[in-house]
C-alpha cells in the first residue's frame, strides 16, 4: 500500500529536532545505535572510497566519512533537512538530494563501495522493494549496513504508526520488523553473498538494543 505523503505538514515535525541538530558546536559524527559515544562505528562500512547514505537526515555521518576522505552522497525525504544538512556540510564536499529513497534508486546511475542506514530508510521502506535495489548499486566487493531498534517479540512485518501525534491530518508510515534471521534471509534472497544481523546491547542493562545488520556482495 503506499505511503501518503504530504511534503510541508511533515516538515513543520522535523523543525524543533533540526534546530537542535545544527547548532553551531555540533560536529560531524558517526554512531549506529541511539547511544551516544557507544557501540561500533565507521569501520563496519570497511574503509570505503564511496558511500550512499539513505535516509540521512541531518547528514552529520555523511560529514564524517567526507572528513575521512570518502566521496558521500545522501538521500533524504524531507526537504527541510535536505537544506540544512546540504548548505551545512557541502563545504566538505558532501552531496544530499531530496527524494524518496526508492525512485531516487531507480533513477541514480552511481556504484557505490558502500550503502548504510542508520535508523533511516532502511527501516521505513519495504525491504523486498529496497534491498535489490541497494544490491545493484554497489560495486563488486561493496556492503550494506543498516541500524535500527530490533523487533518487540511477536510484532513482526510492517508496523503502522501515525505521524505527528493522533489527531489532525492522517499522515501514517510503516516501519519494518524481523528477527535476525529473517533479516539475513531476505537479504540473500536479493543477492548478496552474505548477510549478518545482531542485536547489540544497549550500554545499561534492559535498555533497548539495537539491530545492525550487514551485508556484502
Amino acid at each position: 500500500m503506499p505511503v501518503p505523503h504530504d511534503i510541508p505538514a511533515e516538515t513543520k515535525l522535523w523543525d524543533a529536532f533540526a534546530e537542535s541538530a545544527f547548532e553551531p558546536d555540533a560536529e560531524p559524527s558517526f554512531c549506529w545505535t541511539q547511544y551516544a559515544g557507544h557501540g561500533p562505528g565507521a569501520e563496519l562500512l570497511g574503509g570505503p572510497e564511496s558511500a550512499l547514505e539513505i535516509g540521512c537526515g541531518t547528514g552529520r555521518a555523511l560529514a564524517y566519512l567526507a572528513q575521512q576522505g570518502v566521496k558521500v552522497s545522501g538521500v533524504d525525504l524531507s526537504p527541510r533537512m535536505v537544506q540544512l544538512a546540504g548548505d551545512r556540510w557541502a563545504p566538505l564536499g558532501v552531496r544530499i538530494e531530496q527524494g524518496g529513497v526508492l525512485d531516487w534508486l531507480v533513477a541514480d546511475e552511481s556504484l557505490y563501495d558502500a550503502v548504510y542506514s542508520i535508523f533511516g530508510a532502511a527501516w521505513f521502506t519495504d525491504p523486498a522493494r529496497l534491498f535489490p535495489l541497494v544490491r545493484e548499486h554497489l560495486a563488486p566487493g561493496g556492503v550494506f549496513v543498516f541500524s535500527q531498534p530490533p523487533a518487540i517479540p511477536g510484532a513482526y512485518g510492517p508496523q503502522g504508526m501515525y505521524k505527528g501525534g493522533f489527531a489532525g491530518k492522517a499522515m501514517f508510515t510503516y516501519r519494518y520488523s524481523y528477527r535476525p534471521a529473517v533479516w539475513e534471509r531476505l537479504l540473500t534472497r536479493a543477492g548478496f553473498g552474505t548477510a549478518k544481523a545482531e542485536v547489540f546491547d544497549a550500554p545499561k542493562a534492559g535498555h533497548i538494543g539495537t539491530l545492525i545488520v550487514t551485508a556484502r556482495v
